[in-house]
């Protein structure tokens, strides 16, 4: 295996059912993950629940639970989720788990033996929804004039013992951190944002609670559970094994992206790499914080009525559909919306009538008026033209983007070359051609077999199911289906050598019909 290569999503707070939020982080982040196996790279994908925190003790009371009863039932819906949506994980790692709780003490201890620990009064502004202590500084004023914290959810007032962690003595080396690394934080915007918030100043973190016990146990003191951010960050750490020094955890740490929401940046960015500074370990190599997603461009609230179940947005429009629309709408970094118009008008234009219809008509020819059979021809000027704009879209221009994680665009670079296959097959007519000279018809369809190939393998990460379909009907072995397979030249005649032939084609990409309550949340 190539470079080892460690992505992780935000861990999810399983106090209510997966929303579209987790269901996008969470393919965005399989597609990374995706791309980078099929570039050759030994890849550890890992994600997971939160099931620590006051909300979640809160949640289980309301309910009858105990709250270790709601993270059973609860974290169940989000290893569905992953299923559903053909999300490939290596570790789904669940913060309950004994292994985490000895990883977050070890970390803990860490920090204390650095002298970053010291117990204290803690009395400041807190919000339960968001799980973050605030400055009064950072605080707005709501519709009614009530305080709210700088993402419009309810604060408090509290006062506590509390342990602290010296996050004042990390300013200046996180700062040089976003100096020295610029692709530490991505966006660009994001990484200003954290950026001025340190140099402003940073004030000593409360890490600890005891107003309840739901969560790891402080070293320390029994009576204090860590701060629920303590230990929701260490999950990055537990899920390679540590604190033994395991063979995954010399090979894959540093992370080298964490994938998160705009939302919990300054955890990742600010939080999490003092704790790791002050453990003596190594800060991970990306923290990338994603846009919203949007219903019809509002936001998603139970109030609004218009929040929406992605695995029955999956099964109303398909897993790859939903996969595709999602990477190619949204500009990766910044807020998309989508609605089921949208998603049905960009798949059937783009995947049903492009990419799904030039492979159809292509097979089925090949099929009808060659009897499947894969040989070796001679190739024209029009043939090498277009072969050779397809290789440069699919084995340079698709990765280049896929790689900077702009997805949108390489899903648009993808679409050059299904636009380049469809033009080439009006212009030859391959159907004309059957009567007049059967010889070029057979070099134009074969052509196309051979782009349509170079296609598939180029938007496996976003399509994967459908993808590898349209691999199999071509008679593709699977360890042939890497971007390293786009630069072996002699992988045609390899096929036609054995004198393969292709059965009756199956439709890749059916054309998708709006829901007939389309004008409800999908």
């Amino acid at each position: 295996m190539g470079k080892p290569y460690y992505i992780t999503t935000a861990i999810s707070y399983p106090n209510g059912k997966p929303h579209i939020g987790h269901a996008y982080e969470a393919i965005a982040a399989d597609v990374i993950a995706r791309f980078h196996k099929a570039m050759g790279r030994d890849v550890r994908f890992q994600t997971g629940t939160d099931e620590h925190g006051l909300k979640m003790a809160q949640k289980a009371r309301e309910l009858g639970l105990t709250p270790g009863e709601l993270a059973d039932q609860m974290s169940r819906h989000f290893i569905d989720m992953a299923e559903a949506l053909h999300i490939d994980y290596d570790v789904f790692l669940r913060t309950t788990e004994a292994r985490h709780h000895e990883a977050s003490r070890a970390i803990w201890q860490r920090m204390e033996a650095n002298g970053d620990l010291y117990l204290d009064r803690y009395e400041g502004w807190y919000s339960l929804r968001d799980e973050a202590y605030y400055d009064e500084s950072e605080l707005v004023a709501g519709e009614d004039g009530e305080k709210l914290s700088p993402q419009g959810t309810p604060v408090e007032w509290t006062v506590e013992e509390s342990w602290f962690f010296r996050l004042s003595r990390y300013q200046e080396p996180l700062l040089a951190l976003y100096r020295d690394q610029p692709d530490f934080i991505r966006p660009e915007a994001r990484r200003n944002e954290m950026a001025s918030f340190v140099a402003q100043g940073l004030r000593d973190l409360s890490v600890s609670r005891t107003s309840f016990d739901w969560g790891v146990k402080v070293p320390s003191g029994e009576a204090h559970v860590m701060y629920v951010w303590v230990d929701a960050l260490t999950n990055y750490l537990t899920g390679l094994g540590w604190p033994d020094e395991t063979a995954e955890f010399a090979k894959f740490w540093p992370a080298d992206l964490h994938l998160i929401g705009k939302d919990i940046v300054r955890f990742h960015s600010i939080y999490w790499p003092a704790f790791l500074m002050s453990a003596g370990l190594p800060v991970p190599r990306q923290v990338f914080g994603h846009g919203f997603l949007l219903n019809r461009g509002q936001k998603e609230s139970k109030s609004l009525g218009n929040v929406t179940d992605p695995v029955a947005l999956a099964k109303t429009f398909g897993v790859d559909p939903l996969r595709y629309f999602l990477m190619r709408e949204v500009v990766f970094g910044q807020d998309g919306s989508y609605s089921a118009e949208a998603i049905v008008t960009r798949c059937n234009a783009e995947l049903a009538n492009g990419y799904g219809n030039l492979v159809q008509r292509t097979l089925a020819m090949i099929f009808k008026n060659m009897e499947g059979e894969i040989a070796a021809f001679s190739k024209s000027d029009a043939d090498c033209a277009m072969l050779a704009t397809v290789s440069d879209i699919c084995g340079v221009d698709v990765p280049r983007e896929f790689a900077a994680l702009n997805f949108s665009s390489g899903v648009d670079a993808w679409m050059r070359g299904v636009f380049a296959c469809n033009q080439y097959i009006d212009e030859q007519a391959p159907w004309a051609l059957r009567k007049t000279n059967p010889e070029r018809m057979r070099a134009v369809l074969l052509t196309l077999f051979m782009a349509i190939r170079d296609l598939a393998i180029a938007i496996l990460p976003v399509v994967p199911s459908t993808a590898h379909a349209v691999l199999d009907q071509l008679g593709i072995p699977r360890e042939e289906r890497g971007y390293g397979a786009l630069q072996d030249a002699n992988w045609y005649l390899a096929r036609a050598t054995i004198g393969e032939r292709i059965a009756a084609p199956v439709a890749a990409f059916p054309r998708l019909d709006l829901p007939v309550d389309a004008a409800e949340p999908a």
